[in-house]
C-alpha cells in the first residue's frame, strides 16, 4: 500500500473526500515528524510508538580496503508496534 492507496482507504472509511483525507494524513504525519524533531516520543495506543534513536560516532572499516573510516553520529526513527497491531497481523 502506498500513500495514495492509504488516502483512498481513509476517504472511504471516514466518508470524506480524497482532498480532506490527504489533508488529514499530512496533518498526522507532519505532527509526528514535528514531535520527533522536538525529541518527543509519539505513542498511539494499540498501534505503536515512534521514537528517535541516536547512534554515536564511531570508527568503521571499509570492507574492500580495510581502511579505517569515521562514521558520523546520526539520529534515526524507530517504531515499535503495539500489542493490538501485532495481534491483528498474526
Amino acid at each position: 500500500m502506498n500513500k495514495s492507496d492509504l488516502i483512498n482507504k481513509i476517504a472511504e472509511g471516514a466518508n470524506i473526500t480524497k482532498a480532506q483525507a490527504t489533508e488529514a494524513l499530512n496533518a498526522v504525519t507532519g505532527g509526528i515528524a514535528d514531535a520527533l524533531k522536538a525529541g518527543e516520543k509519539v505513542a498511539l495506543v494499540g498501534f505503536g510508538t515512534f521514537a528517535v534513536a541516536t547512534s554515536k560516532a564511531r570508527t568503521g572499516r571499509n570492507p574492500s580496503t580495510g581502511a579505517a573510516i569515521e562514521i558520523a553520529a546520526k539520529n534515526s526513527v524507530k517504531f515499535k508496534a503495539g500489542k493490538e497491531l501485532n495481534d491483528n497481523v498474526k
